[in-house]
């Protein structure tokens, strides 16, 4: 697929291949397109895409594992409910053994496609 128009749309399209029960980061998405300054604004794309169910913006947390994203979910605890239904443990809004989980879209796509 060839990239979208902007970057919000780019940062969707990456997002969407997030596999199940795999989390990255808001730094890693920017690297990969290319910005590696602006993880700040793929957070801002994630949260403009509430209404788009498609996007998994759930998976997507800071460098720590970190839930830092979970105000802009509906309800107290969604994003934590929604990794924790993929098998992702989370404790004190942090996802635990992040290592394990992370997924780095530099590994498994190709940039050209963005």
């Amino acid at each position: 697929m060839k990239s979208a128009d902007n970057f919000f749309d780019r940062v969707y399209a990456v997002t969407q291949h997030i596999p199940l029960g795999k989390v990255t980061t808001y730094g890693a998405i920017a690297k990969f397109l290319g910005t590696a300054r602006s993880a700040r604004m793929v957070g801002w794309a994630l949260n403009s895409s509430k209404k788009r169910l498609e996007i998994p913006a759930h998976r997507v947390v800071n460098r720590k594992g970190l839930l830092t994203g979970k105000l802009h979910f509906d309800g107290t605890n969604l994003m934590q409910q929604l990794l924790e239904s993929e098998g992702i443990v989370v404790k004190n809004n942090q996802i635990q053994q992040l290592e394990s989980v992370l997924w780095d879209p530099k590994n498994t796509l190709l940039q050209d496609d963005f």
